[in-house]
């Protein structure tokens, strides 16, 4: 098998020192294995963020290390559907955090947990809080579309709710990356949870106050946007500008100041 400098996996521990020293940003991918309606295979989650992360490790000349993925998350409210392997929220908070105080405890300062599936987020965040707070290193946490919001923006078509889960978004990127695993005949639209002015579901545009009930109880299909709006050449736009994104926040971070902690007791 190639040796790939950007995959942590491939190196020996010795060498591992040695990479350590130099500094990259070290990548940890986590997705979920779950429903994504009858047109999309079950790794959406997992496949979408590999394949990000991945493309952006190849062009950054080291300066990404790429941890193994993560393969599931945090899947209660999507347990109707079968196939869907749940980790329950404090069990992954607690798993994800023993990965990243492992590689504080390497040396490495600087952590982004990369996320490609949404009610992650919420367990991501404090993980990345506790990071922080229980070892000297600097940690991060971001779920993929909100990388790019304004390029993904010009190419959406579909309404507010048009892109929340197997939908316009996740379609397009997956129809870009593998067009023959995307089965576009049993696509279609579905959005319906109740009319709010406070509580909806979109990648793009989050609704100011956040409900999250079993997901059976507003989804038949699994689908919450409209895949039928999905086309591989918007995957290709989406893809490539948040690929892009993250080589800048990776740069960015890397070199991110950080003062001096000051305790006033």
């Amino acid at each position: 098998m190639e040796h790939k400098s950007y995959l942590y996996q491939h190196y020996t521990w010795p060498e591992l020192g040695e990479v350590a020293k130099k500094q990259p940003v070290v990548i940890l991918p986590i997705g979920s294995v779950e429903d994504h309606g009858p047109h999309l295979p079950l790794d959406t989650d997992n496949f979408l963020i590999w394949s990000i992360c991945e493309a952006a490790a190849e062009r950054a000349a080291g300066e990404i290390l790429l941890l193994p993925q993560m393969p599931y998350g945090f899947e209660t409210h999507h347990m109707d559907f079968p196939g869907t392997i749940d980790i329950g929220m404090e069990h992954l908070l607690n798993f994800v955090l023993d990965i990243t105080k492992s590689i504080a405890r390497h040396g490495f300062q600087r952590i982004l947990i990369a996320d490609g599936h949404g009610s992650n987020m919420p367990i991501l965040e404090l993980v990345a809080r506790r990071t922080i707070l229980e070892t000297d290193s600097l940690c991060a946490t971001f779920i993929w579309p909100s990388l790019a919001i304004q390029e993904i923006r010009k190419v959406r078509q579909s309404e507010r709710g048009g892109m929340a889960h197997a939908c316009e978004l996740e379609t397009s990127v997956y129809l870009h990356l593998d067009r023959n695993r995307v089965q576009m005949d049993k696509a279609s639209k579905e959005i319906e949870l109740p009319q709010s002015e406070f509580m909806w579901l979109d990648l793009l545009e989050g609704s100011p106050v956040l409900l999250m009930d079993h997901w059976t109880r507003f989804s038949k299909s699994g689908v919450v946007g409209d895949p039928t709006l999905a086309t591989a050449e918007k995957g290709r736009i989406i893809f490539e500008a948040v690929v892009e994104a993250l080589l800048r926040l990776v740069r960015e971070f890397k070199n991110r100041p950080r003062g001096e902690r000051t305790d006033y007791h």
